[in-house]
C-alpha cells in the first residue's frame, strides 16, 4: 500500500458478523502511516471488542455519542472535520437506510451526516436483505448523494445462504481507501495512460517459445501509481505471475504480434504511453504445426519442421525473423501531444546505447537500467535507474520499485508540463 502518512482514515463498523474482517484493515492502514479512527455502533461491539481496534490503531474506539471522555470536544464535528475518507463496513440495511435518509441517531450516523469528506460504504448482510427494493433504493439514494459504493462479494454467508452480501476481503477494501486518499487532488485526473509491462511469448510449436526473464513487477507499479493519481489506465500484459492492479483496465497479450496489436487500438485516445515491457525482438520464423521431437528429421532423413533442422547430435538450428517494431511504429504514427516513455535494458555502454535508442524512436524519455547493478533488473522489488531525456540524464538511487513508479511518472508530469506551456 502506498504510505499514508499524514491521512486520516475513519472506519464505520456496524453490527454484522464480517466485523471481525475490519481489525485487518484497520492494522494495515495503521502499518502505512494514515491516523486511523474507528467508530462502531452499540450492535458492532457485540462481535469484536473496542479493546482490539483501540490496540491496532493507538486511538480510543469511539461508540458512544456522550462519552465523557470527549466533555471538551464537540467530537462528533471534529472527527468529521479530521477525516479524509469514511469507510463504513461492514454496513447493515440499517446503517444504509439511515445514511440515506439523513437520520443521526448514534455516533456512526451523525459523524457521517456531519462529514463533508469522501464515504466509502460496503453493504454486507443476508442477500435476501441486500436484493430488497427497499435496501436497493437506498443505496441508489446514497450513489446520488455521492457516497461511493463497493459491490459486495459473492459466496457463502454466514447464515448458510449462498449469493450477494459478503464484505469484501480486507485487502480489497484497503485498496478502495488508498485509491481515495493517496493523492487527493488527483493530479492526472483526464488523462488516459497505456502501459506495457511483462514478457511477451515467441511460439515455436505447440509446446515451446522463446521468452525472457521479465516478470512485470515494473510495469505494474507505474500502473498502479498512475491509477492512484487519477489518469485512466490501461495495463498491456505479456503473461505474468502478478495480481491483477485494481482499478486498472487490463489487456492481457501473449506474443509481440499482440501487443503492437493493442497498442495500435489504444494509442488514438491515449495521452502517456509507457513501454515497460520486455519485449522479443525476434521470434521463430517457422511455428510448427506439431511438437518438434528430438532428431528433427523423419525416419527417411527429411527435415521435419520446414527451415527448423538439427539432430540429436548437432543440435537445433532455428531461423529467427523480427517482431513488429512498436516504438518504432509509434514514433511515425502518433498523435502530437502524446508523451511516450521507452525503457532500455542493457549489459553495457549504459548510456551511450539507451541515449541512441532515446533519439533512434524519438521517444521523450527512456528508463535505462543495467542488469550489472545489483538490486536492478528482472524479477526484483527494487531497481536502479537512470531518467534520460533531450535535456541530459538522471540517475536515481536503489529503491523499491513502487518508489521508481512514483519518480518516472513526476519526470513525466515535467514533460507534460513543458509542453502544455510551448
Amino acid at each position: 500500500m502506498k504510505n499514508l502518512t499524514g491521512k486520516c482514515v475513519l472506519l464505520g463498523i456496524t453490527g454484522g458478523i464480517a466485523a471481525y474482517k475490519m481489525a485487518n484493515v484497520a492494522s494495515a492502514l495503521h502499518k502505512a502511516g494514515a491516523k486511523v479512527h474507528v467508530i462502531m455502533t452499540e450492535n458492532a461491539t457485540k462481535f469484536i471488542t473496542p479493546l482490539t481496534f483501540e490496540t491496532l490503531t493507538g486511538s480510543k474506539c469511539m461508540v458512544d455519542t456522550f462519552d465523557r471522555d470527549f466533555q471538551f470536544d464537540v467530537r462528533h464535528i471534529s472527527v468529521a472535520k479530521e477525516a479524509d475518507v469514511i469507510l463504513v463496513a461492514p454496513a447493515t440495511a440499517d446503517i444504509i437506510a439511515k445514511m440515506a435518509h439523513g437520520i443521526a441517531d448514534d455516533m456512526l450516523s451523525t459523524v457521517v451526516l456531519a462529514a463533508t469528506c469522501r464515504k466509502l460504504v460496503s453493504p454486507s448482510m443476508n442477500t435476501a436483505m441486500l436484493e430488497n427494493p427497499i435496501t436497493q433504493d437506498n443505496i441508489s439514494t446514497l450513489r446520488r448523494y455521492g457516497f461511493t459504493i463497493i459491490d459486495s462479494a459473492s459466496g457463502y454467508l454466514a447464515c448458510g445462504d449462498t449469493g450477494s452480501g459478503k464484505l469484501p476481503e480486507p485487502e480489497v477494501l484497503c485498496r478502495w481507501i488508498e485509491r481515495e486518499i493517496a493523492y487527493m487532488d488527483k493530479p492526472w485526473q483526464g488523462k488516459k495512460v497505456v502501459v506495457t509491462a511483462g514478457p511477451t511469448q515467441e511460439a515455436l510449436d505447440p509446446v515451446r517459445y522463446l521468452t525472457n526473464h521479465s516478470t512485470g513487477k515494473m510495469g505494474y507499479a507505474l500502473a498502479h501509481e498512475a491509477m492512484l493519481r487519477g489518469a485512466d489506465v490501461t495495463l498491456v500484459s505479456g503473461p505474468v505471475a502478478l495480481e491483477p492492479v485494481p482499478f486498472v483496465k487490463q489487456r492481457n497479450i501473449v506474443s509481440a504480434a499482440d501487443m503492437f496489436e493493442a497498442i495500435r487500438e489504444e494509442l488514438p485516445d491515449t495521452d502517456v504511453l509507457i513501454k515497460a515491457a520486455a519485449v522479443a525482438d525476434y521470434r521463430p520464423a517457422v511455428v510448427a504445426d506439431q511438437k518438434i521431437k528430438k532428431g528433427m528429421a523423419d525416419q527417411a532423413g527429411k527435415p521435419a519442421a520446414g527451415p527448423i533442422s538439427g539432430s540429436e547430435e548437432t543440435g537445433m538450428s532455428i531461423p529467427l525473423s523480427r517482431t513488429q517494431d512498436i516504438l518504432g511504429w509509434v514514433a511515425q504514427n502518433h498523435h502530437p501531444g502524446l508523451v511516450v516513455c521507452g525503457f532500455s535494458m542493457e549489459t553495457e555502454n549504459l548510456l551511450a546505447n539507451s541515449s541512441k535508442k532515446l533519439t533512434k524512436k524519438k521517444l521523450d524519455m527512456i528508463v535505462a537500467n543495467s542488469l550489472r547493478t545489483a538490486g536492478a533488473g528482472f524479477g526484483t522489488d527494487t531497481n536502479v535507474v537512470t531518467l534520460i531525456t533531450k535535456d541530459g540524464a538522471k540517475e536515481l538511487p536503489l529503491m523499491s520499485k513502487d518508489d521508481v513508479a512514483a519518480r518516472i511518472l513526476d519526470r513525466i508530469r515535467e514533460l507534460m508540463d513543458s509542453r502544455e506551456q510551448d
